[in-house]
């Protein structure tokens, strides 16, 4: 993530830059997310602006899909398979011990900023089920037992 006091001059160079092409708004917002980690609200009239659409209208793409976010993640975002094959091989008793561990839900962070959990809907790892994705790490057949030391191990060097 970045220092915020950046977050306006980074927004203002990604919409510049992709504005113009074809359906712009979500490339754009992909772009902000992933060089800020999140969507600021105060760069939502910006990127409206930019597009010649309503703040509304960019809003209510950022809230549709669950990818977006428009607070900071923690530190560790903590992706959870909730795919077909995954469900199948026990992912919802995973998720509910995830929240409960964490003591959050899905798309909230933990009050410390170390860990945020998100539900996807594949990660490809389908023989590996249930699996999870922190950072650009995934995991395979993920028990309750390989959460909690993946998470121990993640809490000693955060």
């Amino acid at each position: 993530m970045i220092d915020t006091g950046n977050t306006q001059a980074i927004v203002q160079e990604i919409t510049s830059a992709l504005k113009d092409k074809p359906g712009a708004l979500l490339p754009i917002l992909h772009g902000v997310q992933d060089a800020i980690g999140y969507i600021p609200a105060d760069s939502v009239p910006d990127i409206a602006k930019a597009l010649n659409l309503s703040r509304a209208e960019v809003h209510g793409v950022i809230s549709f899909y669950h990818y977006f976010r428009d607070t900071p993640p923690g530190q560790h975002t903590i992706n959870l398979c909730r795919a077909e094959s995954c469900q199948a091989m026990g992912s919802k008793a995973l998720e509910e011990h995830a929240k409960a561990k964490l003591g959050i839900d899905f798309h909230e962070t933990t009050p410390d900023g170390k860990f945020t959990l998100e539900a996807v809907y594949c990660l490809g790892n389908c023989a590996c089920s249930p699996a999870m994705q922190i950072g650009n790490d995934i995991f395979g057949r993920v028990s309750t037992d390989v959460f909690d030391s993946t998470i121990a191990e993640l809490e000693k060097t955060a």
